[in-house]
């Protein structure tokens, strides 16, 4: 089940959980649980990025991996329905997978800038990579030290948002659109590495 809540997340999950429920009910009447849902969105996620993003189907691959994200949200279903709810294990496997996938999204297109021979958007788009690692532990590790970081310009979903639109358009055809969402992803990311560093600098001052 997804334990990063954010904003957005808390707003499409009741419609999405209402599209999904059928769906659901139906892995749990095949003994399917919440872990194998799990694991099987962040297989589909890592296919997905690292097959099409190199070849140029950028549109292909950008529709497959908003797909299999969607299990982000099927694996709560599949627990609820299941009558599992949520567990410890659960939080950490998805919480591990999430970062799992988010790696592959941004090598996939790291992959693509580099066989299309273009070394600075290579460059920018690992940037986007790592600071997105760097924000996410950030707030776990802040958390684990019995503070808060969740402040930032650049979650996990507005960076999943970015990326996906950014690399569906840019299939179609609409130019400079991924090089744009890659500076800006970049950049926000940046920032809300920044900004995190900052809030937890003051709580513990404060302590």
């Amino acid at each position: 089940m997804a334990y990063d809540r954010t904003a957005m997340l808390k707003l499409l999950r009741p419609a999405m959980t209402r599209i999904l429920t059928p769906l659901g009910r139906a892995l749990v009447g095949r003994g399917i649980g919440p872990d194998a849902v799990t694991a099987i969105g962040t297989l589909g996620t890592v296919v997905s990025a690292l097959l099409f993003f190199p070849l140029g189907l950028l549109t292909v691959g950008a529709l497959g991996i908003t797909v299999f994200v969607l299990f982000d949200l099927l694996d709560g279903v599949v627990a609820r329905l299941g009558g599992k709810g949520g567990s410890t294990w659960g939080a950490f496997l998805d919480s591990t997978l999430d970062r799992v996938a988010d790696a592959a999204i941004f090598a996939g297109l790291i992959l693509y800038f580099v066989v299309g021979g273009d070394t600075l958007m290579a460059a920018v788009t690992l940037v986007c990579l790592i600071a997105g690692a760097v924000v996410s532990y950030a707030k776990a590790r802040a958390e684990g030290l019995g503070l808060t970081a969740d402040v930032g310009l650049a979650e996990r979903p507005e960076r999943l948002v970015v990326a996906l639109a950014a690399a569906f358009f840019s299939g179609l055809g609409v130019p400079y659109v991924l090089p744009a969402g890659m500076w800006l992803l970049a950049v926000a990311s940046l920032i809300t590495v920044g900004q995190r560093v900052v809030a937890v600098y003051h709580q513990t001052r404060e302590r």
